[in-house]
């Protein structure tokens, strides 16, 4: 008997230990996954997931001629702005009506030159951008204003001066050098005649710190300056009245003379400007 009982003994079972481990990780994995539900998911993580999920499958079905799957990405949830309380939205209506009518009374004090072509006014994300062939302003290769200039710079001065927005006066030239005493290059000419049409807007009672006169040269066209037609449309003058309220607006571009800025001395050889279609270095 001492003996079968010894050989029962010997058959015991001595895996109950996986019972045990088994209940421990499903535990753990359940742990796990209310973690993760809990957790935020990373949206720009899941997007290129998702993309590479899509790209994979429509792969697959390419291949295999059989019908793709496309998925449709999990439209992201965006928390929507806290609303802005009825003062700050009154305050912001009022500063758009101020920019739009601001911008009608200089079409009004412009309008002979708005219609001819020569002075465009628009209103865009960042406020009013009023700009004028330099031709109107100025004669070739000089920085002083004309009498009829300084008479219609003067009643936009006088509609400036009643607000409180910043002004920026751009100039602007086209390719062709300059060169003669008083402007060395077209750096020289483009933030003088900036400057000249600032002094003119203190003059008429715009305060100076709201005025910033900054000269671009040669660098900003808005045309193609292989055609007498684009270089006289980069010759400008543009004033930026910055109010970030106004929406966007088309306004038809401006027509500007052949006229050129460039001035060389006696012994230089003039420029050739490129045939028409010539791509700009």
């Amino acid at each position: 008997m001492a003996r079968r009982k010894k050989h029962e003994d010997e058959h015991e079972n001595h895996e109950r230990w996986l019972v045990s481990y088994a209940d421990f990780m499903t535990l753990l994995f359940a742990f796990f996954v209310v973690m993760y539900a809990l957790s935020s998911l990373n949206e720009g993580k899941y997007r290129i997931m998702s993309d590479s999920v899509v790209t994979a499958f429509r792969s697959i079905g390419t291949q295999s001629k059989t019908p793709q799957v496309v998925a449709s990405p999990i439209a992201s949830i965006r928390p929507s702005p806290p609303p802005q309380p009825p003062e700050a939205e009154e305050a912001r209506k009022a500063k758009a009506e101020r920019v739009k009518n601001m911008a009608e009374e200089i079409r009004k004090v412009l309008a002979p030159l708005v219609a001819d072509g020569q002075v465009r006014v628009t209103e865009g994300a960042f406020g009013i951008t009023v700009e004028i062939n330099a031709s109107v302003l100025f004669a070739p290769g000089e920085a002083l204003l004309g009498a009829d200039a300084q008479r219609a710079l003067r009643a936009v001065g006088q509609v400036v001066a009643g607000a409180e927005f910043p002004v920026t006066v751009e100039g602007h030239t086209d390719v062709l050098p300059i060169a003669t005493p008083m402007f060395p290059s077209n750096w020289e000419l483009s933030a003088v005649r900036a400057s000249s049409v600032v002094r003119l807007f203190v003059d008429s009672g715009v305060r100076p710190s709201r005025l910033t006169a900054a000269g671009y040269g040669d660098q900003r066209p808005v045309a193609d300056n292989a055609t007498a037609d684009g270089r006289a449309r980069n010759r400008r003058v543009t004033i930026l009245i910055e109010s970030r309220v106004a929406e966007p607006a088309v306004s038809a571009p401006v027509r500007a003379s052949g006229v050129t800025d460039s001035i060389l001395p006696a012994d230089a050889a003039p420029p050739v400007p490129k045939p028409e279609g010539t791509a700009q270095p």
